[in-house]
């Protein structure tokens, strides 16, 4: 059986036979769902943009952070990102929003559900252990070293790059 050609069938097909329920915005390749992981809930993104060959997808894991705890929290997340091998935390400035996002390009092949499966694993999974450090600097007077420590462990973290 072949996969089907355009990304957005592919991405449908993968989360047709998920047991995530999603929503497509009207007109748009783009699914949304709730995930509810080990350490909280948070809304996903799954976006084809078929015109450039790329499949991102997002977890959503804080709508809005208050803005005097931006900056810390913007700490946290380049620790958090520093030696992460896929993906990546992203902070809104203007409004606080944090999400993880993976992604994909496929100029010259093609999208298939194993790859898809590949970013949505490691998205989530990174999501849920970095989401308690997240929501403890937006909304504690916690210190972003402290949350990192708390969320990773004291030991280092250390880029493919350096080893």
């Amino acid at each position: 059986m072949t996969e089907p050609k355009r990304m957005f069938d592919v991405v449908m097909k993968y989360f047709g036979d998920s047991p995530h329920v999603t929503t497509q915005f009207t007109g748009r390749p783009i699914l949304r769902f709730t995930h509810e992981g080990n350490n909280g809930r948070w809304i996903c993104i799954a976006h084809c943009r078929e015109s450039e060959d790329r499949f991102i997808f997002y977890s959503i894991g804080l709508a809005a952070s208050p803005p005097e705890r931006r900056l810390a929290l913007a700490e946290f997340l380049t620790r958090a990102n520093f030696g992460l091998l896929m993906g990546n935390f992203e902070m809104d400035m203007d409004d606080g929003e944090v999400r993880f996002k993976t992604s994909i390009d496929v100029e010259g092949d093609r999208l298939t559900t194993a790859l898809i499966n590949q970013l949505v694993r490691v998205n989530i999974e990174m999501m849920d252990k970095y989401l308690p450090g997240i929501l403890a600097v937006a909304h504690q007077d916690i210190d972003p070293l402290t949350a990192i420590i708390a969320v990773e462990g004291p030991q280092t973290k250390r880029s493919e790059v350096s080893d």
